[in-house]
């Protein structure tokens, strides 16, 4: 269910393609500590961080989301959207 005129994040694509690559960079560098036989604890504290970096891009995906492509929605549309967006925080705040 793509909104007509594209998806909410459009205006900051390149900030998120640029966090993206730094967290791709994050979860190298983890592969690299285990590798290196790192102390589990420093491993630990940057898969934590990886995770918490991620975590910042869902949420301004769904903030993104709520403003454009729900609230932005045609009325007979926002109910659909708010419970498939629904669906996807309670995916984000359950995986662990």
């Amino acid at each position: 269910m793509n909104a007509p005129d594209g998806p909410g994040y459009t205006a900051t694509k390149d900030d998120l393609l640029a966090r993206l690559k730094r967290i791709e960079g994050q979860v190298r560098g983890v592969s690299r500590m285990i590798e290196d036989e790192r102390y589990c604890i420093d491993v630990l504290t940057q898969i934590s961080a990886a995770q918490a970096a991620l975590d910042k891009v869902a949420l301004g995906l769904v903030d993104d989301h709520a403003r454009h492509c729900v609230v932005g929605s045609e009325p007979e549309q926002q109910q659909a959207r708010t419970a498939e967006l629904m669906g996807a925080v309670g995916r984000l705040v359950t995986r662990r």
